[in-house]
């Protein structure tokens, strides 16, 4: 009822009409083109298209996400360690049916995260979700869902169309006459959580949602090298130099491609700063042997000054890795093609470039540098012929992998 009395205040029209799906909208392409290989192909002009979309079309509805609306029903606050309040996150469907997750900014680029924070309360920035999917792409992953930059009118983008009564409830004008809005849960969820445009406007990160579950079932897999969310705990991977050893003779661990797609995980994860993947997810449609997806990457590039070598533990433990991603990694250390430069550029094509200060850019080069060092002590332990996996001669995926997905 506010809502509508707030439209017929400002004599708002209602949002003009959805256009009907089109077969070449870029987001069912981009459904279309994932196959056991990745998200999309290498030089995948529909994620071009796709990230442009992301960034141009009109959003014709706003809403919270599953996550904030498990928070608002059952919730077990003894489970969780921070309020959601301080990582709000929305769905924005645009004209063309598609979706995206909408991350606000909550941290200023040149901010680092106070060395004291636990990695389970840091915030989520906005600019580490653009950045991720960027690495992600250079390193020939293609793990990371699409994602894009685009500054947000609060007010038109979200109020004026979020149907969402609670979301709704939660916009309000700050002191200093910024449109703020904040997450509604039963905890600690105020207006200090709260983000705001300035006055309107909001910086954000936008990346495009997966296929449905209906149409792609995905399974959530507890990570092996999970960190303890406890201020004092400890798992048997960080106490354990030879824990792999167990994780080698747990199914399906103990053959195919899963173990090297964990140490590809954990290379990005170390190049990131990320130290909070207690979870993967797969494609069930692939196997056993399918990528892994590296979603929610938003607790990267937190802290430029500091390398969390025990993020690396996948590969200093179990010593393989892919020859792919050595290969890749040894290309990204050569002075022509020096990872800094290569991700200061592909992130020039960003509207909210720069995407990242020039510490974070650098910091990559040397995160590089001890991964590739990593490595060779593996080599010089075991021999290049145990510890580098040929994965250079896997035939072509029939067509039959890829995915088959209908409207």
């Amino acid at each position: 009822r506010r809502h509508k009395l707030y439209r017929e205040e400002l004599n708002l029209t209602s949002p003009a009409a959805p256009l009907p799906l089109r077969p070449e909208a870029s987001w069912l392409q981009f459904h279309l083109g994932i196959s056991r290989d990745g998200l999309y192909p290498r030089s995948s002009p529909t994620v071009n298209r796709l990230l442009r979309d992301m960034q141009d079309f009109t959003t014709i509805s706003a809403d919270y996400s599953q996550d904030e609306k498990a928070l608002l029903g059952a919730c077990d606050c003894s489970q969780i360690v921070k309020p959601s309040g301080v990582h709000l996150k929305l769905v924005l469907r645009f004209q063309d049916f598609g979706k995206a997750m909408f991350k606000p900014m909550r941290q200023k680029r040149e901010e680092e995260t106070p060395e004291d924070f636990f990695y389970f309360v840091d915030f989520q920035r906005h600019n580490a979700e653009i950045a991720a999917f960027h690495l992600d792409r250079i390193l020939d992953f293609r793990r990371v869902p699409p994602t894009v930059g685009r500054l947000i009118n609060v007010t038109k983008e979200i109020l004026e169309v979020t149907k969402n009564e609670i979301l709704q409830s939660v916009f309000f004008v700050s002191p200093a006459s910024n449109v703020c809005f904040f997450a509604k849960c039963p905890y600690m969820c105020k207006t200090e959580y709260a983000v705001c445009g300035n006055p309107h406007l909001l910086e954000g990160s936008l990346s495009a949602f997966l296929p449905s579950l209906n149409l792609a079932p995905r399974l959530s897999i507890p990570n092996p090298w999970i960190r303890s969310y406890s201020f004092d705990g400890k798992e048997e991977w960080e106490v354990n130099p030879l824990y792999c050893n167990t994780v080698r003779e747990i199914y399906p661990y103990s053959n195919g491609n899963r173990l090297l797609n964990i140490v590809d995980m954990a290379i990005f994860d170390f190049l990131i700063g990320n130290m909070d993947r207690h979870h993967y997810e797969m494609f069930t449609k692939f196997g056993d042997d399918g990528f892994l997806l590296h979603l929610d990457n938003a607790r990267g590039f937190g802290r430029h000054s500091h390398d969390e070598t025990s993020i690396l533990a996948p590969l200093s433990q179990c010593c393989i890795i892919k020859r792919t991603t050595l290969l890749r990694l040894q290309l990204l250390a050569e002075p022509d093609y020096r990872l800094s430069d290569v991700m200061r550029e592909s992130l020039l094509q960003d509207r909210l470039a720069p995407v990242l200060t020039e510490p974070h850019l650098l910091a990559l080069d040397r995160r590089l540098q001890l991964i590739l060092k990593a490595v060779r002590k593996c080599i010089d332990t075991y021999g290049e012929v145990k510890v580098v996996a040929n994965d250079t001669t896997q035939p072509e995926a029939p067509a039959s992998d890829r995915m088959k997905l209908t409207t």
